[in-house]
């Protein structure tokens, strides 16, 4: 599987514009379903962490940032990123996922923090600007 990044870019790229699913769900705007979008950078963070830190509790840790943020702000965070307008068009979410497609996905971060972990994450907008700028745009993928 690829990044949801790597999709977005790429169909950007090839549209000039990006299809998000539509909300079923009254209590939410089209395109504001919500996952914890973390950077692979981050990832890799908090592994050397542990490597580093054999004191730290074995255990099951999340692997996130704690915030959840919208299909929404990452598309417009890589149209930013390529340097164009954006063009959303919302789509019907599949029949056969529609029931089980979740709207909002956040990790708890306690425990993580509680081993010692306090490094500062990339932001949503920043994480996608690097990503872009130094990747994707070059064809160099992580």
């Amino acid at each position: 599987m690829a990044s949801v990044i790597f999709h977005t870019y790429h169909q950007i790229k090839n549209t000039g514009g990006m299809k998000l699913f539509r909300s079923h769900k009254p209590d939410y705007a089209d395109g504001q379903q919500s996952r914890d979008f973390i950077y692979v950078k981050d990832i890799l963070e908090m592994l050397m962490f542990f490597i580093n830190n054999r004191s730290a509790e074995n255990g099951i840790y999340n692997f996130g940032t704690g915030k959840a943020r919208t299909f929404n702000d990452l598309a417009a965070s890589t149209f930013d990123a390529l340097g164009l307008d954006h063009t959303i068009e919302y789509i019907d979410t599949p029949e056969d996922i529609r029931d089980t497609y979740q709207y909002f996905t956040e990790a708890k971060m306690q425990k993580l923090q509680e081993a010692g972990y306090q490094n500062v994450l990339w932001s949503l907008e920043d994480g996608i600007m690097d990503y872009v700028t130094h990747y994707l745009m070059k064809d160099r993928y992580i």
